[in-house]
């Protein structure tokens, strides 16, 4: 099934990383602004599946507040709030930025994951 461009980001916005994957470019490039850049599709996914495990472990709540989309971008705001045993474990507000080619591929994601004392 073929998805928006609105589709794939928030599909990755909200964790659902393994939907996405036919949809990143072999040169995909994700920076996670003050962590991590990961370079390559194999090393994206790779990443995804780190990712992936720590949200299995975890009860997760995303929200999302804004999506944007001009051109071949796509913009989405929202939080991410991590529970365990009933404790919220963190809170963070994200905005991720999402780049497209004409093919709706992905070829850049820049994640802004701010921790969050509210």
């Amino acid at each position: 099934m073929e998805h928006s461009k609105i589709e794939i980001a928030r599909l990755f916005s909200n964790g659902n990383f393994e939907s996405v994957f036919p949809y990143l470019s072999e040169s995909v490039e994700w920076n996670v602004i003050g962590e991590n850049v990961f370079k390559g599709k194999t090393n994206v996914i790779k990443s995804c599946e780190q990712t992936s495990k720590y949200f299995n472990s975890v009860e997760t709540v995303f929200k999302t507040n804004d999506i944007i989309e001009s051109g071949n971008k796509v913009i989405i705001r929202g939080t991410g709030e991590f529970f365990r045993d009933g404790k919220r474990l963190n809170l963070i507000s994200a905005c991720d930025v999402y780049e497209f080619n004409e093919n709706n591929v992905l070829q850049k994601i820049l994640s802004y994951c701010i921790p969050s004392n509210e």
